[in-house]
């Protein structure tokens, strides 16, 4: 695996996480439409609204774990591309001149990062304000 395939798995995960909690929202607002009593419809938004923090929660977990990964891929590749008898030739991210490395790179991952964070929890939220 080289940066660029663990940068892809990244976003593979982060678009299925953002659909993952899409769909609790849609249950959400059916659940309310389907509540006997705005007290039974509090109760369930409640729960639904714990199973959305607990996937978010876990959600955000995998995206750094692989976020991770990317990055010790990057050093790797650029330890290797450096060693003066390196026994294969890096692909990926050691040969791509570009901005994303170092800190900037760190920089703009986080940001990245943070906003599907942000939008999960936006998608958290109107569930819990659907009462």
């Amino acid at each position: 695996m080289d940066y660029q395939q663990a940068q892809n798995q990244l976003a593979l995960v982060q678009q299925q996480n953002q659909t993952a909690m899409q769909t609790l929202q849609a249950l959400a607002q059916k659940l309310a439409a389907a509540a006997p009593d705005p007290t039974t419809g509090r109760e369930w938004a409640m729960d639904l609204r714990e199973a959305a923090m607990a996937m978010q929660t876990q959600a955000q977990s995998t995206t750094m774990l692989v976020q991770q990964m990317a990055q010790y891929i990057q050093q790797l590749e650029g330890a290797l591309a450096t060693h003066p008898n390196a026994p294969v030739r890096p692909t990926g991210w050691a040969n791509q001149p570009s901005a994303g490395s170092g800190f900037l790179g760190s920089l703009v991952g986080g940001l990245g990062m943070g906003a599907g964070f942000a939008a999960a929890d936006n998608i958290v939220n109107d569930i819990f304000d659907l009462f």
